[in-house]
């Protein structure tokens, strides 16, 4: 540059023009409004910067080169602003930079899952735009950018607990909200573990991890349940055919291992072996059907009672005592009740009258029975012992008493169905003559005879033959005591008990002894009894002779004695 003035041209002195600085790119053009982003401005013209501003105000900067400036930006509110280096040559073009929101998230979708990952998460908020990474538990995951509110990703496989999922953008980390990975369910039992087909079988599954639990299934169909706690769930089975099916809890955590559900057909009875008995019960009956295995129970008549099982189709019990009547059997297993089979209790036989119902202790008596159900009568009993019987109908037999002692006895009557109750049958005493003592006399009577024999008490008469006797007098009922009338010959020994006794006869009890010596042996009963009967005539003789030898001694002396 030259000044010339009229003293003449100064000397020259150099001046430079400087291009006006022109901005080409920012880099990065955006960043949160925290500031903090180091950005790098490139151009030409940049030498000697003077100024850098954003919005209008200056901020430090570091004058890299010609073409390059950096700096970093200050909290801004959120926006685009202008960017601008000034140099000698003036202020450059104004470039943007754009203040970034800080991302916020307002909900996770769903917001947990299975540790082994595979969940599809939908995550939403504000200021999501050009969203860098998506965080879960700090570890970057794909993910989709769906809009400026939405973002979409799949959870990796994680262990259990609750994670913190971030999503970072151009305007920073945005708040955390968590996410947790759910262990999978553990089914450890079910009570109970079978039922009927007809379903309606109230089942507790316990296990763990069941918390939050979101379907459970039976043989793939999904049915209602009941979340009790985090380790019990329950539920009513639906009807279903017979056979194993799988049960299967899913939570948020996946789906649990299966446990078997057994579905039983309902038990079916086809026959009861014998289907009658006696309503005294103690009858073994054999019942027999299908699907009677597991048998919970079986009733007679809707009673409970104790059963065997012997096989899936065969099961045995005794009868209890019941009414007679027809009643119903039924199985129950864990396939519910079985079809009724009827089981007929049969009535004991019932005695009404016996006719007669008294007769002597000697037995002979002819008695009927009457009463009711007797048919097929098996056995009649006096006082406990068998006897020989007729059956004439179903309300009537016939039998003949044994001898038995006097007194009273039971009668009963046994049939298929029992033993009746007993009719009580009188045995009476009998007047009995066994003995007589001494067993002969002499034909002019006036022997005191003593008589043995049974039901004496009450005699009102004793006869020798078709004589009564001189005199008697009863001592006890088996003994009496008789003066002989005058006879002749082997007579019968008559007592005339008692009305209730009657009379007993021995027949030759007694012999008559005549003047001369000979007698009527006695034959009767008595005598035999004695077992002397074949030397009484001999005996009798010699004391004839001895009498006599006795009678002539005796008067040779008087004699003697005279002389």
């Amino acid at each position: 540059m030259v000044v010339t003035t009229p003293g003449g041209a100064s000397n020259a002195l150099p001046f430079t023009f400087v291009p006006v600085p022109a901005l080409t790119a920012l880099s990065p053009d955006e960043g949160p409004v925290a500031g903090g982003t180091l950005v790098t401005v490139t151009g030409t013209g940049l030498a000697g910067a003077t100024e850098l501003t954003i919005d209008g105000a200056s901020v430090p900067f570091t004058q890299v080169s010609a073409t390059e400036i950096s700096f970093t930006t200050p909290a801004h509110a959120a926006g685009p602003v202008d960017v601008v280096v000034t140099t000698p040559g003036g202020a450059s073009n104004a470039l943007p930079f754009t203040f970034v929101a800080a991302p916020v998230l307002t909900a996770l979708a769903p917001d947990e899952g299975p540790v082994a990952g595979g969940t599809p998460v939908t995550i939403t908020g504000t200021d999501l735009a050009g969203a860098t990474s998506v965080t879960v538990d700090g570890v970057s995951v794909p993910f989709t950018q769906v809009s400026d509110t939405e973002i979409s990703f799949t959870t990796p496989a994680h262990a259990a607990g609750p994670v913190d999922v971030v999503v970072t953008t151009p305007g920073g980390a945005s708040n955390a909200l968590p996410f947790t990975f759910v262990a999978a369910p553990v089914l450890t039992a079910l009570a109970p573990d079978e039922g009927p087909v007809a379903g309606g079988t109230p089942v507790t599954i316990t296990g763990t991890g069941l918390g939050g639990a979101t379907s459970l299934t039976i043989d793939g169909v999904p049915v209602p349940f009941t979340q009790v706690s985090d380790t019990e769930i329950t539920f009513t089975t639906p009807a279903h055919a017979a056979g194993t099916v799988d049960v299967v809890v899913t939570t948020p955590g996946g789906a649990s291992n299966a446990l078997p559900f057994t579905y039983v057909a309902v038990p079916a009875i086809v026959s009861l072996a014998p289907d009658e008995g006696p309503a005294a019960g103690g009858t073994l009956v054999t019942v027999t059907g299908t699907d009677l295995a597991g048998a919970t129970g079986l009733t007679v008549d809707g009673a409970s009672v104790p059963f065997t099982q012997v096989s899936g189709t065969e099961i045995t019990f005794t009868t209890p005592a019941h009414a007679a009547g027809p009643v119903d059997v039924v199985v129950t297993t864990p396939g519910g009740a079985s079809n009724a089979l009827p089981f007929t209790f049969l009535p004991a036989p019932v005695l009404t009258d016996l006719a007669p119902d008294n007769g002597p202790e000697t037995g002979g008596t002819s008695v009927t029975i009457g009463g009711t159900d007797l048919g097929g009568a098996t056995s009649v009993t006096v006082d406990g012992v068998s006897v020989p019987f007729t059956q004439v109908s179903d309300t009537e037999i016939t039998f003949t008493t044994p001898p038995h002692a006097a007194g009273e006895v039971d009668i009963v009557v046994t049939t298929p169905n029992g033993a009746s109750a007993p009719l009580v049958f009188t045995y009476t005493p009998v007047t009995t003559v066994d003995g007589v003592t001494p067993p002969t006399g002499p034909a002019t009577g006036g022997t005191e005879v003593t008589i043995s024999g049974h039901c004496f008490t009450g005699a009102t008469a004793v006869r020798f033959g078709s004589t009564p006797a001189t005199s008697f007098r009863v001592v006890n009922d088996t003994t009496i005591v008789a003066v002989s009338p005058a006879g002749t010959g082997t007579v019968d020994i008559t007592v005339v008990g008692s009305t209730s006794c009657g009379t007993g006869t021995l027949p030759g009890g007694f012999g008559y002894i005549a003047a001369g010596g000979s007698t009527g042996a006695p034959t009767g009963g008595g005598i035999a009894s004695t077992g002397v009967e074949p030397i009484v005539p001999m005996t009798l003789g010699v004391l004839a002779l001895l009498v006599g030898a006795v009678s002539l001694l005796i008067a040779r002396r008087r004699r003697g004695a005279q002389h």
